[in-house]
């Protein structure tokens, strides 16, 4: 579910920037769906590992190799940038609803084959992790700090010598993010509090239809 997740994110940057004029990515062959040319060692199979193993199989969290961009190829430098470094959220946003949906068809079906129950129940769990994961991935990439997706929001919206400076930040990586993540930790909590409310009201939604396992504890 991570590496599709991450894949379909990395995905919708690639297909929108090839939209607003920069074919960057394309050339790259990364407007594809092929999970392979956007996985990262590190970040999609290493740190999930460790994430995974290390909380017993209760959490897991990682990402793909960014996709390259060159903004000045964009027909519209501001909109195509906006609209580029939105997509992977809102791509993640979507799957969820739509991990949701299949959540319910799941039940409905478990009404209609109730010997497929144990199957179903299994389909069902792999959907909350999606369902999971996709928001998890939305919110933390809206933080705005440079490199993750909100930051161009910020960019934007600052004053011309200000925008640039607060872009430069870029070239520390994810430095400037683990270190507010590190030195101040319930900025986490704070920060996740978004996909936990979305989580929610998804939960209430779709646990009329859950074949077996109870919702509470799968997120």
């Amino acid at each position: 579910m991570l590496i599709f997740a991450i894949t379909a994110h990395e995905y919708a940057h690639a297909a929108t920037a090839l939209r607003q004029g920069d074919d960057t990515a394309y050339l790259l062959g990364r407007v594809t769906l092929n999970p392979l040319p956007h996985i990262d060692p590190w970040m999609s199979l290493l740190l999930p590992a460790v994430l995974w193993f290390g909380s017993g199989g209760r959490f897991t969290f990682g990402g793909a190799k960014p996709v390259p961009v060159n903004p000045r190829k964009y027909r519209n430098f501001v909109r195509g940038d906006l609209i580029v470094s939105s997509a992977g959220v809102i791509t993640n946003f979507l799957l969820a609803f739509a991990f949701s949906l299949a959540f319910v068809v799941l039940g409905i079906l478990s009404r209609a084959m109730p010997a497929a129950g144990p199957v179903l129940d299994t389909a069902q769990r792999m959907m909350i992790h999606g369902i999971w994961l996709n928001l998890i991935l939305c919110f933390f990439n809206l933080i705005p700090l440079p490199p993750l997706d909100g930051s161009h929001l910020v960019y934007h919206a600052l004053p011309p010598r200000a925008g640039n400076w607060y872009r430069g930040l870029q070239r520390f990586g994810y430095l400037p993010l683990f270190a507010l993540l590190f030195l101040f930790r319930p900025v986490i909590g704070i920060l996740l509090a978004p996909a936990y409310a979305v989580m929610g009201m998804l939960a209430r939604f779709i646990a009329p239809y859950q074949v077996v396992t109870p919702l509470a504890g799968l997120y």
